[in-house]
């Protein structure tokens, strides 16, 4: 069964094994497709990208949060009663 593969670069676990970092560096910052005989077992992404990608879905889920609390009454605080 094919699988499609969500990576410009791919690489397989032989080659993970013999040298990670530059498995990673391949990618230029994106992910890379680490392959198991021909299709893809893993994505291999960079902490850089990781961190940017958790950022975006933690924005997306806060904007999801906030789009669901719109028309909701408005309570009007002054900080020094918090």
């Amino acid at each position: 069964m094919a699988s499609p593969v969500l990576a410009e670069t791919m690489a397989s676990i032989s080659e993970l094994k013999r040298n990670p970092m530059g498995t990673v560096s391949a990618g230029d910052g994106g992910a890379v497709a680490i392959l198991n005989h021909n299709e893809p077992a893993f994505y291999c992404v960079p902490a850089k990208t990781y961190e940017a990608l958790m950022n975006r879905l933690e924005d997306q889920e806060l904007n999801a949060l906030a789009d669901a609390r719109k028309g909701r009454k408005i309570v009007k605080v002054r900080l020094d009663e918090l």
